[in-house]
């Protein structure tokens, strides 16, 4: 597809991965809405090009956020993509409370349902558009401490090629990444000597960074014949 004069909805893009995808997209030309659960700061909106429209609200709220994207179809907006980035880690051993386990499923895998389903009826009608979510290689490797995070990210996946299936037809791809560890607010809360063992298991020897996902995502975005997969952006960690 191509990006220049599209429109796409970023969730969670007001910091971290999803930022930096908010502003690759603005660079390639692409009409941008933000989203994240609060409205976002002058600062953050001072880094793109042009001002960015932006809706707010908890994903795992299904009437709250789909009602916000209801309105930009009512309002005149077709989005053309979909970037399903907006999550969360609440990490805790496998003995923690089910509520634990629960709100990261809500979400993480729940969410993103909610922010899909009325975005992919709509494609689905104009028979065309493609959805990228967030995944993780946690999702598929599995970590101690992290299995409500490893499933809500397991089931991303899975719902990723079930759309895919479904959506073929209908001139729609859905793709989604699996990042490793990407220089973040949560990698650099890591001690040092946390950093470094982790090192020791990455081919490449290094933490990835933002920018790098955020260029998977506009390659995925382009690439008209590719559905259905997950692309790993881990450095080798999990081969």
């Amino acid at each position: 597809m191509e990006i220049e004069g599209k429109t796409v909805l970023i969730t969670g893009s007001v910091r971290g991965i999803g930022l930096a995808i908010a502003k690759a997209f603005d660079l390639a030309g692409a009409k941008v809405i933000l989203h994240g659960r609060q409205i976002p700061s002058a600062e953050i909106l001072a880094q793109f090009s042009k001002d960015m429209p932006y809706i707010t609200g908890d994903i795992s709220n299904a009437e709250l956020i789909q009602n916000e994207i209801n309105n930009l179809y009512q309002q005149g907006t077709q989005i053309d993509i979909l970037i399903n980035n907006a999550g969360m880690t609440n990490d805790k051993p496998a003995t923690m409370r089910s509520e634990d386990f629960a709100q990261v499923i809500n979400v993480n895998l729940n969410g993103t349902f909610n922010v899909t389903q009325p975005v992919f009826k709509q494609m689905r009608k104009k028979k065309q558009g493609v959805i990228i979510n967030l995944s993780s290689i946690i999702g598929l490797m599995g970590n101690i401490g992290q299995a409500n995070y490893a499933a809500s990210k397991a089931g991303i996946i899975g719902l990723t090629k079930s759309l895919a299936r479904e959506g073929a037809t209908k001139g729609i791809r859905v793709n989604a990444i699996a990042p490793g560890m990407i220089e973040s607010d949560m990698t650099n809360a890591l001690s040092e000597a946390q950093r470094e063992t982790i090192l020791t298991n990455i081919p490449l020897k290094r933490y990835g960074h933002v920018d790098e996902i955020a260029q998977t995502v506009l390659f995925l975005t382009r690439n008209d014949y590719i559905t259905g997969q997950t692309i790993t952006v881990d450095g080798g960690l999990y081969i």
